[in-house]
C-alpha cells in the first residue's frame, strides 16, 4: 500500500465517520502545543515539514473529489500556521486559535474561497494555510489589547 494517502489522512485521523476536518485541526492544535513549547523556529519548521509532505502527497494521489474530506494533512499544518502568533502555549490562546481556524476554514472568506476553487494540491493545502494566515492575524491584533 502507497504512504501517500496515510499521509495525506493525517495518519488515519481523515477517516473519522464524523467531521475529520476538525479531528485533523485538534491533531495540528496538539502536533503544534508540541512544538511551540519547544519555541517559534521549531513550530515554524513544523509549518513547513507538514506543508511540503502535504503538498507532494495529496500531488500523488488520484483523488476525482475536489478537496476529499478524508485528507487533513491540509488542516494540520493550517491550524499549527494560526499558532505562530500565539507568544507562548495557553489554554486561551489555544482555543482562540482552534476556533478561528475553524471558522475562517468553514466559512471560506475572500482569499481562503479562492484558494478552495483550485482542483489540485495548492488549492487543497491553500486555502487551509490561507485560513491559518487569517486566524494569525486576528490573533495577533487581539494581543495588542489583550494579552494572551
Amino acid at each position: 500500500m502507497s504512504p501517500w494517502p496515510l499521509l495525506a489522512s493525517g495518519a488515519g485521523i481523515g477517516y473519522a465517520p464524523k467531521a475529520p476536518g476538525t479531528f485533523g485541526s485538534f491533531a495540528g492544535l496538539m502536533l503544534g502545543w508540541a512544538l511551540l513549547s519547544g519555541g517559534h523556529g521549531l513550530l515554524l519548521l513544523g509549518v513547513a515539514v507538514v506543508t511540503l509532505l502535504g503538498l507532494y502527497a495529496i500531488g500523488q494521489l488520484p483523488h476525482a473529489a475536489h478537496d476529499p474530506g478524508w485528507i487533513v494533512i491540509d488542516e494540520i499544518a493550517g491550524q499549527m500556521l494560526a499558532m505562530l502568533a500565539l507568544p507562548h502555549p495557553s489554554f486561551i490562546g489555544l482555543v482562540l486559535c482552534f476556533a478561528l481556524f475553524r471558522l475562517f476554514d468553514i466559512l471560506k472568506p475572500g482569499p481562503v474561497a479562492w484558494a478552495d476553487r483550485r482542483d489540485d494540491e495548492f488549492g487543497i493545502m491553500g486555502d487551509d494555510l490561507i485560513a491559518g494566515l487569517l486566524a494569525a492575524l486576528v490573533i495577533w491584533l487581539l494581543r495588542l489589547v489583550w494579552p494572551l
